[in-house]
């Protein structure tokens, strides 16, 4: 398989700052979506990177450091749960999206964005549907995406105790279902999303 197959695409149409762009926590109960974009220097293939939920906790950490220190270019952004309440979590990603392709220190000149959906970017791009499984770009995104967002919920495991962030991320296992039901929901959750839960 050809990790660059993508990058070395939009390279031959004459593009030189190539970002990937994917997001974490778009099904979760709680807490914001999280988005990455990444450009990496030409021919770059960073040895262990692929789609993160295929990777460890532990290979995904010592990766992000790995692909910071890489990247020619990364950004991490989120959008809050009360933008996901007031704009949808669709609308909420693409986002958490633009704002981490805007604030990339050197300005991409195309986009390849895993999913099926384009965010409102200014700049031409491509969606990749399953891309973090296919570009190097866009598998570096998710991984930045996903360690930035599991950090953050080991925050929110200590501020509110009890509904177990650190073991579930916000998604909505058992453990989490139960400990809503018992405490409650906090101000991180996304109340649209516990409807059946609450009802």
């Amino acid at each position: 398989m050809d990790w660059l197959q993508y990058e070395k695409s939009a390279q031959e149409k004459g593009f030189r700052y190539i970002c990937g762009v994917d997001e974490a926590g778009r099904g979760p109960l709680a807490g914001p979506v999280c988005a990455a974009a990444v450009i990496l220097p030409d021919n770059m293939i960073i040895d262990g990177v692929n789609d993160s939920k295929k990777l460890t906790e532990k290979k995904r950490e010592m990766l992000f450091d790995v692909i910071k220190e890489s990247a020619l270019a990364y950004s991490i952004a989120f959008a809050t749960v009360e933008e996901i309440e007031e704009m949808n979590i669709l609308n909420a990603t693409m986002l958490a999206m633009k704002r981490a392709v805007d604030g990339l220190e050197i300005k991409a000149d195309y986009g390849m964005i895993d999913g099926n959906k384009l965010p409102p970017l200014d700049i031409p791009c491509e969606c990749i549907v399953k891309g973090d499984a296919k570009s190097m770009s866009i598998a570096a995104a998710s991984i930045l995406a996903k360690v930035s967002r599991d950090r953050l919920c080991y925050e929110y495991a200590e501020k509110y105790p009890g509904y177990g962030f650190d073991k579930h991320k916000g998604y909505g296992t058992k453990l989490h279902t139960e400990a809503i039901l018992k405490y409650g929901p906090c101000e991180i959750h996304r109340m649209s999303f516990l409807k059946k839960i609450l009802k």
